[in-house]
């Protein structure tokens, strides 16, 4: 008498086919999955069997589930792991994983600088600022919403410029200007409608906020911005050191 392979072993042999299948390119990232009867019919195994696997990969972010009617189960794109440690800009940022970078330019406009906006950038009261609003693209998926101001009068023609791709490529080779420092704040926040809109995200979906101040090597801050990434999308890294206080004789 045989007795048939535990559950969590054929649930370990189905995840494993899905994962070859999602690594030689046969499942690409937001396809959809067939339903559990199908995949069960397909791997010849139970549908509680692919319940399983399907459950594993949803934790380890492989997969995600969307209840309801037009639901399911579908292959999840990579996550983009933002470097605080490094001032780069998006596009190069993906290309470096290997992910397609695109841009959708939402607006652009030259606006008066609001109070928090001209402490940032050392303006005078009555300064004006150039505002670049920008959807960042991975893979052809919205990753983040950006917001980007510079003073109007160190960048003159600037929105006249393509603003698709890197702006910090586009003013180092347009006005000499490469990002030195910078000093970023991180917090949590929920998507609005309109962040929902763009970003094809639920309202009250997590999105990692991040508010930024660069400066140029002169000391001198160029750009104050506030960028919306899908938290379902991106990993944050840090590197850091420890500061090792010099020994002091005995």
């Amino acid at each position: 008498m045989t007795h048939p392979e535990p559950v969590g072993r054929a649930a370990e042999d189905a995840e494993r086919r899905l994962l070859e299948q999602i690594r030689t390119g046969a499942l690409e990232p937001g396809a959809k999955l067939g339903g559990e009867r199908d995949l069960a019919r397909a791997l010849g195994v139970s549908r509680s069997t692919v319940r399983q696997a399907l459950s594993s990969m949803e934790r380890a972010g492989l997969v995600r589930r969307i209840p309801g009617r037009t639901g399911g189960t579908f292959v999840a794109h990579p996550k983009v792991d933002r470097d605080l440690s490094r001032i780069v800009g998006v596009p190069a940022l993906l290309r470096q994983q290997g992910i397609m970078a695109g841009t959708r330019v939402v607006s652009t406009a030259l606006v008066r600088a609001d109070e928090t906006t001209r402490a940032q950038l050392h303006l005078d009261e009555d300064a004006y600022v150039l505002e670049v609003v920008r959807i960042r693209l991975a893979d052809g998926t919205p990753i983040s919403l950006e917001r980007a101001r510079l003073p109007a009068g160190r960048f003159p023609g600037l929105l006249e410029l393509p603003l698709g791709g890197s702006l910090y490529e586009l003013l180092d080779a347009h006005y000499g200007v490469q990002p030195d420092t910078a000093v970023e704040h991180i917090e949590v926040v929920l998507a609005g409608p309109d962040e929902a809109a763009l970003l094809a995200v639920a309202v009250s979906a997590p999105l990692l906020s991040i508010t930024r101040t660069t400066c140029a090597a002169d000391g001198e801050p160029f750009e104050h911005s506030h960028d919306l990434f899908r938290a379902d999308r991106t990993t944050i890294t840090v590197h850091t050191r420890h500061d090792r206080k010099p020994r002091t004789s005995p």
